[in-house]
């Protein structure tokens, strides 16, 4: 049995753009995910709302940066076979970050804590997944000020960064896109959808 971390933010915890706390369990894409691996993998979802690649956010209970989080949820969760990572949306707040530049500078710095960690057994894999964009509302641009051109650019950056580091690469906008009710989250069909279209690449490097 392969073991696989998910290590994301609230598009990973399963957060409900209608408003309601969480999506149910077997719309989470880890879990839609660990189902179509049909019994060759068990997938530890560790999202957290508002967690950024390695910026700190005061605003919040926990400071919400991933470079803080990732090596402890490394250690607990050893022996790996597969870390995938799925974050960047929260760096495009404005007052956090703003930039897919800085998106990808961010995920550079988990990927490396992936690979210099010290496991007790094996190196996983990486495999760096592009958040679906942000997409406008009714009421305007997506929530909390995000950019829409900064967000599309997130994927062809981590596309590149994938390349150089080794790194396996998934486009999360291929298979899901954000709801217009707050420009962010996805709902819970397109969560499910995303960890389904995770299954083939997954498979491949397992």
């Amino acid at each position: 049995m392969k073991e696989i971390l998910a290590f994301g933010d609230s598009l990973t915890w399963g957060a409900d753009p209608a408003g309601g706390p969480r999506h149910p369990f077997e719309a989470r894409w880890p879990n839609t995910l660990a189902e179509a691996l049909a019994g060759r993998a068990r997938v530890t979802a560790d999202g957290l709302g508002g967690r950024t690649t390695v910026y700190d956010d005061p605003t919040g209970p926990t400071l919400r940066s991933g470079a803080r989080d990732l090596p402890t949820a490394l250690g607990a969760h050893q022996p790996l076979d597969l870390v995938i990572i799925m974050l960047g949306t929260n760096d495009l707040k404005p007052f956090l970050c703003g930039t897919a530049l800085g998106a990808v500078a961010g995920m550079r710095r988990l990927v490396q804590i992936v690979q210099t960690y010290p496991f007790k057994e094996g190196r996983p894999k990486v495999l760096i997944v592009a958040p679906p964009a942000c997409v406008n509302t009714a009421t305007g641009g997506p929530a909390q000020g995000r950019s829409i051109a900064e967000a599309e650019a997130i994927a062809p950056l981590y596309a590149a960064l994938a390349a150089e580091t080794g790194c396996a690469f998934f486009d999360g906008g291929s298979a899901a896109k954000a709801s217009p009710l707050d420009g962010v989250h996805l709902d819970a069909p397109a969560t499910a959808a995303l960890g389904r279209a995770l299954a083939p690449v997954v498979s491949q490097l397992i």
